[in-house]
Order: structure tokens, then sequence, then C-alpha cells
């Protein structure tokens, strides 16, 4: 289920190219503080995949709420 989850969001990325430097930017709505920049396009989905991976995981250690991707809840329960 998580890396449905992981991989329905990186679906919804958006990326583009910066005019000043050329590098590109990658970012994807609904998860704020999720994004990345780098030399190739490939390098910034890589960033981009890493970043979400450690919010993702950063906001359930903190027992906070996560967005639906594509009907798909995350759902945080306490451990027995």
């Amino acid at each position: 289920m998580l890396m449905t989850y992981l991989h329905s969001a990186l679906n919804r990325a958006h990326y583009e190219i910066l005019s000043d430097d050329h590098r590109y930017y990658g970012e994807i709505q609904r998860f704020d503080g999720v994004y990345a920049h780098a030399e190739t396009l490939e390098k910034c989905r890589a960033e981009l995949e890493q970043v979400l991976e450690e919010w993702v995981l950063f906001r359930i250690a903190q027992h906070q709420p996560l967005p639906e991707v594509d009907g798909i809840t995350l759902q945080i329960r306490p451990a027995v």
C-alpha cells in the first residue's frame, strides 16, 4: 500500500526548467515542502522521490495526516 501511495503521488509531480539557471525543478501539489531541483530531469525525479519518502515517513512518525492520492488514504494507527 505504501509503495502504491508513493508511486501515485510521484505520478502527479510537475517538472519545469528554471529560466535563471536551466536546472530542473519538480514538486507535487498538496505535499507542502516536497520539491527537488537538479541538473537533469532524471536526477530531479530521483531527488523528488527521496524527498517524498522522507516527508511521508516523518509525517507518519509525527502522527500527522497525509493527503489522499488517487483514492488512497494512509491512516496512522497507534501501535497496540
